[in-house]
């Protein structure tokens, strides 16, 4: 795992250095086809995987809930870091 955020951290700190590259300005189709066929790959290798295909309702609903807590979870720190450090306060 650390090696994925090492990789990506060099990949952020590389990219600002190189910002002004004209190539890079260019890459994003090259990004979402990656992306793309990453997605592709994922879904055939989940497809092919008798387990979780079997336990799919349980999986899924598992997923829901997770996905449902992060999202609502985001909201709530959101709102609450706009709150204390962004709103305007009103000095009557």
């Amino acid at each position: 795992m650390f090696i994925v955020i090492g990789i990506m951290i060099l990949g952020i700190g590389l990219g600002y250095v190189f910002r002004r590259v004209e190539l890079l300005q260019h890459l994003n189709l090259a990004i979402m086809t990656v992306i793309c066929t990453l997605l592709f790959v994922l879904g055939l290798s989940i497809g092919a995987n008798e387990i979780i295909i079997k336990n799919l309702t349980t999986l899924g609903l598992q997923a829901l809930v997770l996905a449902s807590a992060g999202t609502f979870g985001s909201i709530l720190a959101g709102w609450g870091i706009y709150h204390f450090f962004f709103k305007q306060k009103n000095h009557e």
